[in-house]
């Protein structure tokens, strides 16, 4: 008897992402399900102001108008199911408007909406504590969403009741994946590592081609074929363990490497992933190439889910603003600066004389001198550059002087600048992220049919405690008695980096498991704090994972406040494994001559 196999394809990995994904897996046909992740706590911010100004907005429309429009017939005709958070920040529009498309194109496909999510309008009653900070909740007024991170139950739940296409609110962005998973195999509440081996390949199909050679260190591999590059599909077995793999013809590539990287993308703790539905323990998983463009992801352990739901808030807190500028010739980057300097002086010239206050924040990056390397830059005197500088003011007026000072400097600047420009830019609101906890049994979560409407039931399962989790012995130390020299560490390693609030992670994984005590005695946290010691304001933790022989790094309050709430050319740490990957390694000179 052959073991009972569902293939999900991961097809959004943001809201933006290219529509090619649906028509290139519904052409590989086999499918079972398609998931679709949009939502990021910089998406709920938008979503919130589009519904602010339109009741019926708020969601991933283009999910609809786009995606739902152009393939439904053939999705229906596959028997695909959908599973997708575009409902954002109003799921109930984004549901309606899928079942008038429905309805338009002659079709029958159930369409539920997972509703519970949404407590802006509990705004005034809620009392919280930030997680991180310990700050008390920010005056109601100044919120613009306020979403609780549900989880796959829901989702699974409305399967089983019949639905072929699920939408959500802010899920976890595995739940969709999750879901499938539970409502295919039957997996219970209790079952840890088997919903941890889903979370998992939701995880990995989460960001779309992520997982198939996009982002990836090696890109050199892939880049002559990213313009078709293919979207991860997981084959996931009963067990939680699955293969991953992308459409046959298509660009791109699946390997230990890219497949490594995305495991470690955005996490903390490697053993303490927490989800709503099981806190996840990814250190001990074993990843394989069984064959060209597959890997088989095994080995994923769980412990019995928190008593809380996570719960993201934004609030506005003022305003922001900035450009670009190049500038090019003899010590391009002396000119920028200079260029910049003089930009703040005049405008905070304009601001006294306007009673407006000063900026409470500015930023000054000169992209092209490494002025993202800090103290570790190479370059002294580049011939050209990208200066980018920007502010942050409590009032719109503010923002508005910096940029027209700026651009009144124009005839007075040092010479060389340049740049390619529609207009200049405006001010945009801070949006900042305050993040809780709510106690799950206050919560009410709907399942909504259209004709009806489903109570969601948790099941009871004991609580995780952190003393659950044995953390792993860390690497014997390296043996030195070669001659030993220095590579860097991208000869070493592949590794990924990305964000979490106001903390970014930088995976690194070992390309051979005889390289990691060498890469452990290396990058100690305080080595790690260093490299970014120019952005970095709190402190780093180093988590060992045998299984992948990998090492996360997690950095707090290394953002500038993270995604639109921060000045930095790079809010979200995207970059940061690149620069981590230029350190270099003390290695045996035998070991130096066997990479080449």
């Amino acid at each position: 008897m052959t073991e009972k196999t569902i293939r999900i394809g991961g097809a959004s990995g943001y809201w933006g992402d290219s529509a090619m994904a649906t028509p290139q897996f519904l052409a590989s046909g086999g499918i079972n399900y398609l998931v679709y992740d949009y939502l990021a706590e910089i998406t709920m911010s938008i979503m919130a102001r589009a519904r602010a100004k339109d009741p019926n907005q708020g969601y991933a429309r283009d999910f609809v108008s786009v995606v739902l429009k152009q393939n439904l017939a053939e999705i229906a005709k596959q028997g695909v199911k959908v599973i997708s958070n575009a409902g954002g920040v109003n799921p109930r529009s984004c549901g309606e408007a899928a079942r008038a498309l429905i309805a338009e194109q002659g079709l029958d496909l159930k369409v539920a909406v997972i509703l519970g999510d949404d407590l802006l309008e509990q705004k005034d009653q809620l009392k919280a504590t930030e997680m991180y900070t310990g700050e008390s909740l920010p005056d109601p007024a100044r919120m613009a969403s306020i979403n609780v991170y549900l989880g796959a139950f829901p989702i699974a739940q409305a399967l089983d009741a019949g639905a072929d296409i699920v939408i959500t609110g802010r899920s976890v962005d595995s739940a969709v994946t999750l879901g499938a998973c539970i409502h295919e195999f039957g997996w219970a509440a209790d079952e840890w590592d088997k919903l941890s081996g889903g979370t998992l390949a939701g995880h990995l199909l989460e960001c779309g081609p992520q997982a198939t050679g996009g982002n990836f260190t090696d890109w050199h591999l892939v880049v002559d074929s990213i313009d078709t590059i293919g979207y991860p599909i997981g084959e996931v077995r009963a067990d939680g363990s699955f293969d991953l793999v992308k459409p046959a013809g298509t660009g791109g590539t699946v390997s230990v490497g890219t497949v490594s990287e995305q495991m470690i993308y955005e996490i903390g703790d490697p053993q303490a992933y927490i989800v709503p539905d099981v806190v996840c323990d990814f250190s001990g998983v074993k990843i394989s190439q069984t064959d060209k463009d597959r890997v088989h992801v095994a080995g994923a352990r769980g412990y019995p889910a928190t008593d809380s739901y996570k719960v993201s808030a934004t609030y506005g807190d003022g305003w922001r603003g900035g450009t670009l500028m190049s500038f090019y010739g003899v010590n391009a980057d002396k000119k920028a600066e200079g260029f910049a300097a003089g930009a703040f002086k005049r405008a905070r010239a304009a601001l006294r004389a306007s009673n407006l206050g000063d900026f409470t924040e500015t930023s000054v990056e000169v992209l092209g001198s490494e002025s993202q390397f800090g103290e570790h830059k190479r370059i002294n005197g580049a011939r050209e550059v990208v200066l980018k500088f920007a502010a942050k003011h409590p009032e719109q007026a503010g923002i508005g002087t910096l940029l027209k000072e700026a651009t009144g400097l124009g005839l007075a600047t040092p010479p060389g600048l340049s740049g390619f420009s529609g207009g200049r830019a405006k001010p945009s609101p801070v949006v900042r992220l305050f993040s809780f906890l709510i106690p799950k049994d206050e919560l009410s979560v709907q399942i909504d049919f259209g004709d009806r409407d489903i109570a969601y039931q948790p099941a009871a399962t004991e609580t995780f405690a952190e003393d659950m989790i044995s953390k792993p012995e860390p690497p014997l130390s390296p043996a030195n008695d070669d001659d030993m020299v220095e590579v860097p560490l991208i000869d070493l390693a592949w590794g990924r980096s990305g964000d979490k609030g106001n903390k970014a992670n930088v995976g690194i994984i070992a390309r051979k498991a005889e390289y990691l005590p060498y890469i452990w005695a290396a990058l100690g946290p305080d080595v790690v704090s260093g490299r970014f010691s120019h952005f970095l304001e709190g402190d780093t933790e180093r988590f060992l994972m045998p299984g992948p022989h990998a090492i996360n790094f997690l950095m707090h309050d290394v953002l500038g406040g993270g995604g639109v709430a921060s000045l930095r050319n790079d809010p979200q740490g995207k970059g940061y494994a690149q620069i981590l990957l230029d350190h270099p390694i003390s290695i045996p000179k035998s070991m130096a001559e066997s990479l080449t």
